[in-house]
């Protein structure tokens, strides 16, 4: 891998195979702990580990715990420090709150979840949703947020697609059309994508979100489908078409924000949106990546997060 500068912007061109990794849902493997945590809107799953500098993963609407274990491997267990991994409120094996969660209610439970744990201060990493609400904790609890790491955030543009779902059709596509059928077809969406995936089409349907869907293990394809929540994707994006951005300006710890190029549920122009609300922000494009930049090249992704 070798960085090119481009204005403020980092490109990275992978070497590494693309994806790896399987995902695996062993927590033993890392040593992870399995904790249930009382929380305001019901038990939230808890995979963790103690250690030092501990980093919060945060997932995003298709995943669990389990989706960072292809980046867990690529760093070699993160050797020392500490990890926290949780399955937000209906997602995973957290049973689903009464309503869908909102983003000061997602941020309730990861404080919940920290004073459990008994741990003060955090780095979060956060995926596609989970980089929303990482940003969000960041508002929030200032001072318990050491740093964050957006991995194929799903920020400015998707908020302006919420918010203008006709425009969005045009803007960002993948977001607009997937919002619009689940909002449809609703919880009847997954025992659908299983009997494609029965019948060997989950491929075709997943194209658009990896850029080598062919080159995956199938463990992919499979927590891709075990892990969609219609339900409360629709939900975050309710949240996210009523979030005023402009309060990320109140965030000073830093942030990276990385990107794959060939991201369907984000745009590039993301990254210089960012640079403009947090002016200290470090961006990075990945090329030859779509929206599972922690899959598709983990390798790639703990070296821009100094974890490798």
């Amino acid at each position: 891998m070798h960085a090119i500068g481009t204005g403020s912007r980092e490109r990275v061109v992978a070497v590494d195979p693309y994806a790896p990794f399987p995902v695996s849902a062993d927590p033993g493997r890392w040593s992870l702990a399995r904790t249930v945590v009382p929380t305001g809107v019901g038990p939230v799953v808890v995979h963790h580990r103690v250690g030092s500098d501990p980093m919060l993963l945060l997932h995003g609407v298709a995943g669990s715990w389990s989706t960072w274990t292809p980046l867990l491997q690529a760093a070699g267990g993160v050797p020392g420090r500490g990890l926290v991994l949780v399955d937000l409120p209906g997602w995973g094996s957290s049973p689903a709150p009464a309503a869908p969660l909102g983003i000061d209610e997602a941020v309730d439970v990861l404080t919940a979840v920290l004073d459990a744990l008994g741990i003060d201060a955090v780095d979060v990493v956060g995926h596609s949703m989970g980089a929303f609400v990482a940003m969000h904790l960041a508002v929030r609890a200032r001072g318990r947020v050491r740093s964050v790491a957006l991995v194929s955030g799903t920020t400015v543009a998707t908020a302006a697609a919420a918010r203008h779902p006709w425009r969005g059709v045009l803007r960002l596509p993948a977001f607009a059309l997937l919002r619009a059928g689940l909002a449809v077809t609703r919880e009847t969406a997954r025992p659908v994508l299983r009997g494609l995936a029965r019948v060997g089409l989950l491929p075709l349907l997943a194209a658009p979100v990896f850029t080598h869907v062919r080159h995956l293990d199938r463990s992919v394809l499979d927590a891709f489908v075990d892990e969609l929540r219609p339900t409360a994707f629709l939900g975050a994006a309710r949240s996210a078409a009523t979030y005023d951005l402009d309060r990320w300006r109140a965030v000073t710890c830093p942030v990276t924000a990385v990107a794959g190029r060939d991201d369907v549920f984000a745009r590039v122009s993301d990254l210089d949106a960012l640079g403009a609300l947090l002016p200290q922000v470090r961006t990075v494009l990945l090329d030859d990546c779509g929206h599972f930049a922690h899959v598709e090249h983990p390798d790639a992704v703990a070296r821009v997060l100094g974890i490798a």
